[in-house]
């Protein structure tokens, strides 16, 4: 996770707090090492399961239920996720219809008062859904991948710092404060990613992909996806679908094709023998680098991985998104299942 350089005022306070009880008479009962959390929080891929552990710090506890390297659209809940719906007290998936199965499964077992959030469904007006080669608009489900866009991961942080404060106003003062330094952090990003995209050879913004994760960040930022070798079905594509995508790649001169490190394409290797480009078989979608409580085991250090691999396969350099630090303002609070 990331680690703000410098002080919030929160973290003075914090500090301030902490020499006073330091100097508190001798035979004085010691301080309790952290607060204890209020909330239960149930989340769904690990990307939004990164982002609430960084609004949420320490003041909450945070189970993600979708196993990393899991493809999301076909994931079905097992029995005993039920448990962890039952007392969770916030269950915050991304909509869109991406968790059917495991909205279900809340919904059937949630505690009274308890609240399900679909983050992306807050987040994005219908008007703004994007249907494309993976999500064709006839089967009624948009593309929901919104946190490959820095500008949509703000939104998703704003939802769940709301959702927060509205459930334990006690801390709403530090949720705020979490989400003001996330915010920053996605925006250097943000900004990391904008400047470094202009050292692409003119032309070269273009994506050929395993799975189609990055609509919305293209339309954004100016990049242009040419297709997606995974189909709605999540089969492998007809040959007549891939000698399309052959001739795609030969006519707009693409020079890497870029696959899932989660799930490896023969089709996407013919692809680049086929043509001469480049397959990178290393973007992530919603798998984190690294491991549990790593700095780059996180939302940030996921799109600055998959945001440097794009640039450097497409004729580019990284200066800048490689100084983007991925530590952070709060501890990883979150239980990531494996």
């Amino acid at each position: 996770m990331r680690r703000r350089q410098g002080l919030t005022a929160a973290a003075v306070l914090s500090t301030a707090l902490l020499l006073a009880a330091c100097s508190s008479a001798p035979g004085a009962e010691p301080e309790a090492s952290g607060p204890t959390p209020t909330l239960v929080v149930a989340t769904t891929v690990s990307p939004i399961t990164s982002i609430a552990s960084s609004i949420g710090g320490d003041r909450v506890t945070i189970e993600g239920i979708v196993p990393e390297g899991t493809n999301s659209h076909t994931f079905e809940p097992a029995p005993k996720v039920a448990e962890l719906l039952s007392r969770a007290d916030l269950v915050l998936i991304n909509g869109l219809k991406l968790e059917d199965p495991t909205a279900e499964l809340a919904r059937a077992n949630m505690k009274d008062g308890a609240e399900l959030i679909e983050i992306g469904t807050a987040t994005l007006p219908e008007s703004d859904y994007i249907y494309d080669f993976s999500f064709p608009e006839s089967e009624g489900k948009p593309n929901p991948h919104l946190w490959t866009d820095p500008l949509y991961a703000i939104k998703y942080a704003a939802v769940i710092r709301d959702a927060f404060s509205r459930r334990d106003p006690a801390n709403a003062t530090t949720y705020a404060a979490n989400y003001t330094a996330f915010e920053q952090q996605a925006t250097a990003l943000a900004d990391a990613l904008r400047a470094d995209q202009k050292t692409v050879p003119a032309g070269n913004l273009k994506l050929l992909t395993y799975h189609d994760a990055y609509a919305y960040f293209a339309k954004n930022f100016g990049w242009t996806v040419i297709g997606a070798v995974q189909p709605k079905n999540f089969s492998d594509p007809t040959p007549s679908e891939v000698a399309g995508l052959i001739d795609q790649v030969r006519d707009q001169k693409v020079p890497t094709i870029f696959g899932s490190e989660v799930f490896p394409s023969k089709v996407l290797e013919e692809i680049g023998r086929a043509t001469g480009a480049r397959y990178e078989d290393s973007l992530r979608d919603d798998d984190l680098p690294g491991a549990p409580g790593e700095p780059d085991h996180s939302w940030l250090g996921l799109m600055k991985y998959d945001y440097m691999t794009m640039i450097r396969g497409l004729g580019g350099t990284t200066t800048h998104l490689e100084a983007v630090r991925t530590t952070s303002v709060t501890p990883d609070s979150a239980t990531y299942p494996q």
